[in-house]
Parts: structure tokens; C-alpha cells; sequence
């Protein structure tokens, strides 16, 4: 297994960054087993995946916990990548654009027009994440239209329309193109599937 260091010599002159998947909004205290946002800049890490689902599921994470870890992200400099999403019983009670707003606001509050620049956001449906389902091309739109309408609400249409908003959720070869084409859809977080070289070379193709 390649270390940080490791990782971080084999980037040197290109254009890969890296990235970790969660921080903690204190500098420093008792909190075992967290990752500071200084731990992070040490070793030299540029983006952070803030909300995943998997932290909202099995650890607890709120909106308001991630909305901490926001603003600290951005306030150490990092690049937050912050994800939001539905779960399939949200979805089938038609409750997917209220989950989304509601994850929006509470995310992004007290987040400046400046401070959004540097955050990419990530519509995960639940549901699609490690289950072999995916978003089919229409929902993964729907979806991000409405997320990008929430942006200009709350900050400007110019805001909005500049934020890149990725798709992440079964996210392979034989689907990224179709999906990476809506309009609204402007990426890929890719999970099982970048640890495939094959598959992973496939969905980088797909964006080119």
C-alpha cells in the first residue's frame, strides 16, 4: 500500500491532486481518531470529501457537523468537496429535492458567494452507492438542476451557474458517458470503480 508520501512524489509535475475523505473542525483537542485540517496540509493534501454518505449513515454526521467542517476546511485553504444526497426510502416518498435542500441550506450556511467558489459539491443518491444501481441520466439531471436552482437562491444565478456540481454513485465505464453529457452534471466522484485501473482509465476517457 502506498503511503502519503509515496503518493504525493508520483504526482509531482502533473496535474492529479490529493485528496482525503473527511476532517474534523478543531485545530487541535480530545478527539480521538479524528484528522486535523493541519494533519492534512502536512502531507501535502489539497481537496477533502466533507458529508459523504457513509459518514452520515455510520458516524453520526449532520448537516450541522458538516457545515463545521466546511468552514474550516476553507478557512485552512483546503478544497471541500461536499457531498449530499437521498436514500432510497427518501426517493420513493418523494421527498429527494426536500432532502436536498434541506442538506443545501444546512451545509452552505454562513458560506460567502467567495467562499462557495472553492467548494465542489457532489449529488450521491444513497441508494446508487456500492449497489450496482445508478442514477438514470434524467434523474441525475433533475437532481442537479435542482441543486444549482438552490445555489442561485442563495447566492446568484453567476454563482450558480459556475459551481461544479459531480455525480457520485455506481459511476462506471459503460454509464460515465451518458451521464458526464447532462448538462448540469459537471463530474465524477468515482468510488469503487477508481480502484479498478481499467474501469478508471474507462471514466476518464469518457469525460475527455
Amino acid at each position: 500500500m502506498a503511503t502519503v508520501g509515496s503518493s504525493k512524489k508520483a504526482i509531482e509535475g502533473s496535474s492529479i491532486k490529493l485528496g482525503a475523505q473527511n476532517l474534523h473542525w478543531k485545530d487541535s483537542g480530545a478527539f480521538t481518531g479524528e484528522v486535523s485540517a493541519d494533519m492534512l496540509l502536512s502531507v501535502g493534501i489539497e481537496y477533502v470529501i466533507i458529508g459523504h454518505s457513509e459518514r452520515r449513515q455510520y458516524f453520526g454526521e449532520t448537516d450541522e457537523t458538516v457545515n463545521l467542517r466546511l468552514k474550516q476546511a476553507l478557512a485552512k485553504g483546503l478544497k471541500p468537496i461536499f457531498c449530499i444526497g437521498e436514500t432510497l426510502e427518501e426517493r420513493e416518498a418523494g421527498k429527494t429535492f426536500d432532502v436536498l435542500k434541506g442538506q443545501v441550506l444546512g451545509g452552505l450556511s454562513g458560506i460567502s458567494a467567495q467562499q462557495i467558489k472553492a467548494v465542489a459539491l457532489a449529488y450521491e443518491p444513497v441508494w446508487a452507492i456500492g449497489t450496482g444501481k445508478v442514477a438514470t441520466k434524467e434523474q441525475a439531471q433533475e437532481a442537479h438542476a435542482y441543486i444549482r436552482a438552490q445555489l442561485a437562491e442563495i447566492f446568484d444565478e453567476d454563482t450558480a451557474e459556475s459551481a461544479i456540481i459531480q455525480y457520485g454513485g455506481s459511476v462506471k465505464p459503460d454509464n460515465a458517458e451518458e451521464l458526464l453529457s447532462q448538462l448540469d452534471v459537471d463530474g465524477a466522484l468515482v468510488g469503487g470503480a477508481s480502484l479498478n485501473v481499467k474501469d478508471f482509465v474507462g471514466i476518464i476517457e469518457a469525460a475527455l
